[in-house]
């Protein structure tokens, strides 16, 4: 696979943040074509490292997924990625859900999806998700959030998003800023190409 079927990674990651992850697979396949999924995951690697040294507890905290969608056999001129947009959109919500769920996220709750920009200015939909994640070494589960966009550009699609924890991570000396992570996630996507 060429690098050129991955998306363009936000330019710079924040300190911390490493490529975790580089995958072409299958999303989902329709009567006439397969829709395959060019992904990079990234994760906040600081973050990982400060709550291993105050809990012993190591797992990915905060992560960033961007990914671009290609189809075989290729969409007909006349149609183009617009006429899949739906199809795409509740495949790719779907399967943000069930990651974050394999992440180990329980009472996960969808919410209503907001409109805003790229920074190369394409329109992007992006739906936020809520959680909880039971930790067994924690003594309550730490509330987390997810942020899943999607838009074309160029005349591709692109999926990216993220999660990372609002609340219940505070120990020692690891404090979370929900609003700093989540404001920081959405400048990811958004710079995503």
């Amino acid at each position: 696979m060429s690098d050129d079927a991955y998306p363009t990674p936000p330019d710079p990651l924040p300190d911390g943040w490493v490529l975790v992850e580089r995958e072409t697979r299958t999303r989902f396949e329709l009567p006439t074509m397969d829709v395959r999924e060019h992904t990079l995951v990234y994760e906040d690697e600081g973050l990982r490292t400060r709550v291993r040294e105050a809990t012993a507890v190591d797992r990915t905290w905060r992560f960033l997924f961007a990914s671009a969608l290609s189809f075989r056999p290729p969409l007909p001129p006349v149609t183009g990625p617009a006429s899949m947009y739906a199809t795409v959109a509740a495949e790719a919500r779907d399967g943000f859900a069930a990651d974050l769920r394999d992440r180990g996220v329980r009472d996960l709750d969808r919410r209503r999806t907001e409109r805003t920009r790229t920074a190369s200015g394409d329109r992007v939909q992006l739906t936020p998700y809520r959680g909880r994640l039971p930790v067994r070494e924690f003594d309550r589960p730490v509330d987390v959030a997810g942020w899943l966009g999607i838009w074309i550009t160029d005349g591709s699609f692109r999926l990216a998003g993220g999660g990372y924890p609002e609340a219940g991570l505070e120990v020692d000396d690891v404090a979370i800023d929900g609003s700093r992570y989540r404001d920081e996630l959405l400048d990811l996507i958004r710079r995503v190409g």
